[in-house]
């Protein structure tokens, strides 16, 4: 599936995200209404994370994503396409091995990882498709991919209340908070655009994952994935 990105291109995606670098936690705790270190807990838990293995963090921002992965021992790499983000990473987390990439050309070898796991970051890629192999490419027999994204609400009433959050309520406290607050209209629209969780299940089937499954947090506005390479 390749994705317009909401008309945006590559670079324009990057740059929105340089702008909003030095506020970005701060303001999607905000924005989530405290939900989103609770989503970085369960990623966390289903990463399973230990000492011996290795991790990347796609999509990882500013790495602050990645610090669980790297409490527990495992050599974990934050990587992202946004220089501004990787920039205020290193200013707060400079000891991690922070890498610049793209999550369908990425910097890495074949077989390299024991899981790879992306964020709120998946939807924000081009081409789905080809980063969903390229994840694939990277991570090892036996390996695991861990895709936690915003998704759709399973119960109609709160869908359409949650709709009504994204596309009224979110821009208004996104300007209040955000030094961008055009980059949380664009989010708020890619979440709207994104696949549910069973064509995202089916994406990631097609691109050579097995044992694919998915768990809904916050009923259904975020959905955690799973899927083993063979």
């Amino acid at each position: 599936m390749t994705r317009a990105s909401l008309d945006k291109q590559p670079h324009e995606v990057a740059s929105m995200f340089d702008g909003v670098a030095a506020n970005y936690d701060l303001t999607n705790d905000v924005l989530s209404l405290g939900q989103a270190r609770r989503w970085r807990k369960e990623v966390a838990r289903a990463v399973a994370a230990r000492p011996g293995h290795t991790v990347l963090d796609l999509a990882a921002g500013t790495a602050t994503s990645s610090l669980p992965f790297a409490a527990t021992g495992a050599y974990v790499v934050p990587c992202d396409f946004s220089l501004g983000m990787l920039q205020e990473g290193r200013k707060k987390h400079g000891w991690l091995p922070l890498t610049a990439g793209d999550a369908t050309r990425l910097p890495f070898k074949d077989d390299v990882f024991d899981t790879v796991t992306i964020s709120f970051g998946l939807r924000n890629v081009q081409d789905t498709d080809a980063a969903l192999r390229e994840l694939y490419r990277v991570t090892k027999p036996g390996g695991q991919v861990v895709i936690c994204e915003f998704s759709e609400p399973t119960w109609a009433p709160f869908r359409t209340v949650y709709l009504e959050y994204l596309m009224r309520a979110l821009p208004p406290v996104a300007r209040s908070v955000s030094s961008n607050p055009d980059a949380y209209v664009y989010l708020a629209e890619s979440i709207r655009e994104w696949p549910a969780q069973p064509e995202l299940a089916a994406l990631l089937q097609k691109a050579g994952w097995s044992k694919v499954a998915w768990r809904n947090l916050t009923g259904g506005v975020v959905a955690l994935h799973r899927g083993t390479k063979s």
